[in-house]
């Protein structure tokens, strides 16, 4: 028997809470939230997330609290084991991302250095 495929990303209950009310929000009818990453920063990667109107045949669809976060197929191993929390601080809220991947930060949060797990063989 295979064992079930672990998700890519996870989300607390802050960050769905967050994410529906941001979709909910919206004016056009969106699924749900998507998520990569991009070339950009100084320290060499920045996190993506845009609404998703639909998901593509090999996007990676993660359903967590109500909320479907759709995930780019070539940021999926640069994702893996992530957890996406939502924190409201003094002057400031934000999505952070908890990734094990991630190797390094620029001062400023806002590009990382972030190292692909490898497939298993």
């Amino acid at each position: 028997m295979a064992r079930p495929r672990p998700k890519v990303v996870t989300l607390t209950d802050a960050a769905a809470a967050r994410m529906g009310e941001i979709v909910e929000a919206a004016e056009e009818n969106f699924i749900g939230v998507r998520i990569g990453v991009k070339n950009g920063g100084c320290a060499g990667m920045e996190y993506t997330m845009d609404y998703a109107t639909e998901a593509g045949p090999i996007d990676e669809v993660v359903e967590e609290n109500g909320i479907k976060v759709i995930i780019d197929p070539k940021a999926i191993l640069f994702l893996l084991g992530t957890e996406i929390d939502f924190v409201i601080e003094k002057l400031s809220q934000k999505f952070v991302f908890n990734n094990p991947n991630q190797t390094d930060a620029c001062g400023c949060g806002e590009s990382v250095t972030i190292i692909p797990q490898k497939m298993d063989a």
